[in-house]
């Protein structure tokens, strides 16, 4: 029986009988133990009339405390669980009194075995997802029967075009409403018809979803991202076939790497550059900016990022920061000295747009 129904599930029954009954309940096992009951001292006792009971499968009533081993006066009866009877329950009082609430008692036990049931297949079913997840994201091998008969629940086929995407929420920063993000992503998946997703920690939602439902997506995830801003960052892989998405999720990783720290959305489709510099380790990121960019004033990176996108051309940085043409010469050679990069030398200039790219993010492309 204890390994049918949890002992917290025994627990639960006896004390919603007796506020309904007002008189103690017990749960009884196979083996007459009591297993719970709203009396705590006599959890673990041997309880005679509930063991016949159960072996039985008939109600018994008792008149007097102590006619049997370990029973007091009550109303007990059988719980029959799929044709079984596999537990006894015992209302004490007065049997005339106490008589009216059998009924009531057993259809509150099988309401409340059916609440566990269903809570188990629920975790179940969960567990299932997180490893078709983990397993398509991470190049597990999968047992292709296995995937077959699961994907169904989700209306996938095993030879969907699909994209993975991650949602990443900031774990360093002190959110006032964690579960209102987790409902926001939740039903941005659902809105999307992402079935397939699951939450891994510390703050990932990874989610795969058919690449025909994805284009009609984009401006979602946009609003998810603007509606928790200094949140989320969402990172979209390329699309492949369901049974690569692993090679999608390394490129929603990529994605995600190429905001730079800062919040919104990434599709790697449209980035460029950003591949390559998403693809650099944080530590080898850290080491070519102390090497090329420690020394940059914003003052300086504001200069830069108009010089790079006007094409390295002094007349539209002069016209777009409303400075002298002798002025902006003055600060790219105070530049030069204090990088030992000349923006004025293609190749030092590519060094120093790469390293804007890394501090400031995709505005400065």
């Amino acid at each position: 029986m204890a390994q049918r129904i949890r002992k917290s599930t025994s627990q639960q029954i006896v004390e919603t009988v007796k506020d309904v009954s007002g008189c103690d309940v017990n749960f009884i096992d196979r083996d007459g133990i009591i297993f719970a009951s709203t009396d705590p001292k006599r959890v673990g006792d041997y309880h005679e009339v509930g063991f016949r009971v159960v072996k039985t499968g008939e109600a018994i009533e008792v008149g007097s405390d102590d006619a049997f081993l370990g029973t007091h006066r009550g109303v007990n009866l059988p719980f029959v669980y799929r044709g079984e009877a596999i537990a006894a329950i015992g209302i004490t009082g007065e049997p005339d009194e106490v008589r009216k609430y059998v009924h009531l008692a057993l259809r509150i036990t099988a309401l409340i075995l059916r609440e566990q049931e269903l809570d188990e297949q629920s975790g179940n079913e969960r567990a299932r997802l997180n490893y078709i997840i983990r397993a398509l994201t991470s190049g597990e091998p999968l047992n292709m029967d296995f995937l077959k008969s699961n994907l169904n629940i989700f209306g996938l086929r095993p030879d969907s075009l699909c994209r993975t995407l991650i949602v990443r929420r900031d774990t360093e920063r002190r959110i006032a409403n964690v579960s209102a993000v987790e409902a926001g992503v939740e039903a941005a998946f659902e809105q999307m018809g992402a079935g397939l997703h699951t939450f891994t920690y510390p703050g990932d939602y990874v989610a795969i979803i058919e690449e025909r439902r994805f284009k009609s997506c984009v401006q979602l995830l946009r609003s998810l991202a603007a509606d928790h801003p200094g949140v989320l960052r969402i990172g979209v892989g390329s699309a492949d076939a369901l049974a690569r998405q692993d090679r999608s999720y390394e490129a929603a990783s990529i994605a995600l790497r190429s905001l730079h720290g800062e919040y919104g959305l990434a599709v790697f489709d449209e980035l460029d550059l950003d591949i390559l510099l998403g693809s650099v380790p944080e530590p080898a990121r850290r080491r070519f900016l102390e090497k090329t960019a420690a020394n940059l004033t914003d003052a300086d990176r504001e200069l830069l990022a108009s010089y790079f996108s006007g094409g390295m051309s002094l007349k539209a940085v002069s016209e777009e920061l409303f400075m002298h043409k002798n002025t902006i010469q003055y600060k790219l050679d105070r530049i030069a000295r204090e990088t030992g990069r000349n923006p004025r030398v293609f190749k030092d200039a590519v060094v120093l747009h790469l390293a804007l790219k890394l501090m400031n993010g995709k505005e400065n492309m």
